[in-house]
């Protein structure tokens, strides 16, 4: 579900960043525009993750420039990150394991005051995970990995996010419930929420996305339509096995 828009909500131009003396990312360029499913697809340590922190400002650039929504986020602390609309749901999901449920997706929705559009945001992830409304109660800590995914998506869907990115969604999940998780993110789509996720699992990423970008080693080497992508030999025998 692409738009018209001639600016993107989300612009990374030529960004290095790294740890310590270590560089991870070599001046990357990617873009996301508005109502957008975008795929950033690699192998292990290929610095997807890295990028994701880097749009979060966990992570310092060493060159380059990441905006959002047309202003650059130079200077912007990674906590005022949230209340702008980009928010990352992330790797490992990393709820609350002594917080119920409830008090998780609450959390999602700290910054906000607006109780009326709370409650009705709950509603609206209890309706896109039934099973989390049969769980409230209780503790985030003793949800299954696909529940806890779940929970996760929820929380940042409750601060009413602009741009979602989503690091591995998939990752230590059984196989029904990463189709759930993958339903819901069509969902999402069909509402017009902009989406950037990173997973490794090629195929279904490719699927799910309007466009596609591979990194490799810190590099983007191949960007384009996921159709393209998805029939590229060189994706096709990277990633793909076939």
């Amino acid at each position: 579900m692409t738009t018209s828009s001639t600016t993107p909500l989300l612009e990374i131009r030529g960004i290095t960043a790294g740890y310590g003396s270590i560089e991870v990312l070599h001046g990357i360029s990617l873009e996301v525009r508005e109502g957008e499913i975008v795929s950033l697809i690699g192998g292990n340590g290929a610095g997807k993750s890295t990028t994701l922190h880097c749009i979060s400002c966990l992570v310092g650039l060493r060159a380059g420039e990441v905006r959002f929504a047309g202003e650059s986020l130079a200077n912007v602390a990674a906590h005022e990150i949230v209340g702008r609309g980009l928010v990352q749901v992330p790797e490992g999901r990393k709820i609350f394991p002594r917080m119920t449920v409830l008090e998780n997706l609450r959390m999602g929705a700290y910054s906000r005051n607006d109780r009326a559009g709370i409650e009705s945001d709950l509603e609206e992830v209890y309706a896109l995970f039934e099973i989390l409304k049969s769980r409230t109660s209780q503790l985030g800590g003793t949800l299954s990995g696909g529940e806890q995914q779940m929970l996760a998506i929820g929380r940042a869907l409750m601060s009413r996010p602009k741009l979602l990115m989503m690091d591995e969604p998939s990752m230590g999940i059984a196989p029904l419930l990463v189709t759930k998780i993958f339903e819901a993110v069509k969902a999402l789509r069909t509402r017009g929420l902009t989406i950037l996720l990173v997973e490794q699992n090629a195929r279904a990423a490719l699927k799910l996305a309007d466009r596609g970008y591979v990194l490799e080693t810190g590099r983007i080497v191949l960007e384009g339509t996921c159709a393209a992508l998805l029939s590229d030999q060189r994706v096709q025998a990277a990633y793909l096995g076939e």
